[in-house]
């Protein structure tokens, strides 16, 4: 197989705001800060990384890719993610043991609960 994921793509009004705030979120580093692709990877060097991309329409309805995060402590990653803009959404997922939260421009994301509460 030759193909190599090289990036997720996502749409932004300011690509660079976009991109700052997801710098925050994941604690990723800058390989590229021009305002039309603002690119964030977990190191320089290592794939696949975020680019953000101007358009001028905004987001319309639910995204059909979003992006899923697994971290430790889900609860304290959700009160992090809210104090740094993040939103709650509800996208008609119901009582489930993820968290649906959408960035500051309206694009969804999930907060996972640890593997071994899934487990249960």
């Amino acid at each position: 197989m030759s193909l190599i994921w090289e990036q997720v793509v996502i749409d932004a009004a300011d690509p660079v705001a976009l991109g700052q705030w997801w710098t925050k979120a994941l604690g990723w580093v800058v390989v590229n800060d021009a305002e039309d692709e603002y690119e964030i990877r977990v190191a320089p060097d290592l794939l696949p990384g975020l680019i953000f991309v101007p358009v001028p329409e905004g987001k319309q309805v639910k995204n059909r890719l979003h992006l899923d995060f697994r971290p430790k402590d889900q609860k304290a990653e959700v009160e992090r993610l809210l104090a740094l803009g993040a939103r709650p959404a509800d996208v008609g997922q119901g009582d489930e043991r993820w968290v649906v939260l959408v960035d500051p421009e309206g694009n969804e994301f999930c907060v996972l609960s640890d593997r071994r509460q899934d487990a249960v």
